[in-house]
């Protein structure tokens, strides 16, 4: 399998047309039979006009954005997702519980990915200014105004510490892609360690985070950054990882993976869909099998469901988000 290239200067795909190997694609398909008892529902509709993020495939392989935009507050009760409207890509916001009209929380350009921090005041979210990614703060609640964090650089993926102190980030370079931080209270930024869609660990001075093996793989790592030890969790030589996230319990690894279907003797679909793993990388599991592709997962804040994008239910594969039950 080809190696997955990151698509930082690729915003979305809405409604665009389906390349051709993907006609065999019934994409009004809403679950196929491995994915019985997930209780699946989308929870948005196609005038939200969500944001698929991209993804190129080929007869040999598949590449996809793996930055995060999709989110679920800290408390719980709202739901943060990249739309294009007018022109511009931002960060929409719904209420779970009532699922109706969305509020506009960025007025921007061309919004890339965002998250929330973990008190809830705030999203930091990068955005594509000319041939640059800068990263931005900004209210969850209030205003458009906006801080920004970075400059002069491909900056992505900006995520806070839990402990609010650092913001990491990742950084394309000449020499590839490394995971960076920014601190917050002496406004420095400093490198941490080779690899991308970095994602901090509670109580630890650790992250989990993506990175590229020899064969051109991506694997998930957890990279201790006080102690120096780094540890692969995830890696097979028929897939690639990114995406990951956390469970609220700190147990689980949620994350996107490829997958291909056999459609003839020497011919394959290749897709992505949604796996997780315990921290140990025990307890590998495939949750979703839809031919569609699957992508940005998050967990709900009690941890019993998954949130992710999908052109699932769709015939003219129209992306929404949908939800699932976790029933491992």
């Amino acid at each position: 399998m080809r190696k997955i290239s990151i698509l930082i200067f690729s915003i979305f795909m809405l409604n665009l047309p389906i390349c051709l190997i993907a006609q065999t694609v019934d994409y009004s398909v809403v679950y196929v039979q491995e994915e019985v008892g997930s209780d699946l529902i989308k929870v948005t509709k196609d005038a939200d006009y969500v944001c698929m993020p991209e993804v190129k495939r080929t007869s040999k392989g598949i590449g996809w954005y793996s930055n995060k935009v999709l989110d679920i507050s800290p408390d719980g009760l709202k739901m943060a997702y990249l739309s294009f409207r007018n022109n511009t890509t931002n960060i929409f916001l719904k209420n779970i519980d009532k699922l109706g009209s969305s509020t506009q929380r960025t007025n921007r350009q061309a919004v890339l990915d965002f998250s929330f921090s973990p008190d809830g005041k705030y999203v930091l979210f990068s955005e594509m200014r000319g041939k640059q990614n800068h990263i931005f703060q900004t209210s969850a609640e209030n205003g458009f105004v906006c801080r920004q964090i970075t400059s002069g650089s491909l900056d992505y993926s900006p995520i806070y510490s839990h402990d609010l102190s650092k913001i990491f980030f990742a950084r394309q370079e000449n020499n590839g892609i490394g995971i960076w931080a920014y601190d917050l209270k002496n406004n420095y930024s400093s490198t941490y360690s080779q690899g991308y869609n970095p994602y901090p660990m509670k109580g630890e001075n650790a992250f989990i985070c993506v990175r590229n093996n020899s064969a051109g793989n991506s694997e998930i790592w957890k990279i201790d950054y006080e102690t120096g030890i780094e540890e692969c969790i995830v890696s097979h030589p028929d897939h690639n990882f990114t995406s990951p996230t956390l469970s609220p319990d700190g147990e689980w690894i949620l994350f996107v993976g490829s997958s291909k279907i056999q459609i003839s003797e020497s011919r394959y679909y290749y897709n992505t869909d949604i796996f997780v793993s315990k921290l140990d990388g025990s307890a590998f599991a495939q949750l979703t099998y839809h031919a569609a592709d699957d992508l940005s997962p998050v967990w709900s804040k009690d941890g019993q469901y998954i949130y992710f994008i999908s052109q699932r239910g769709s015939a003219e594969a129209t992306a929404n988000i949908w939800k699932m039950r976790f029933n491992h």
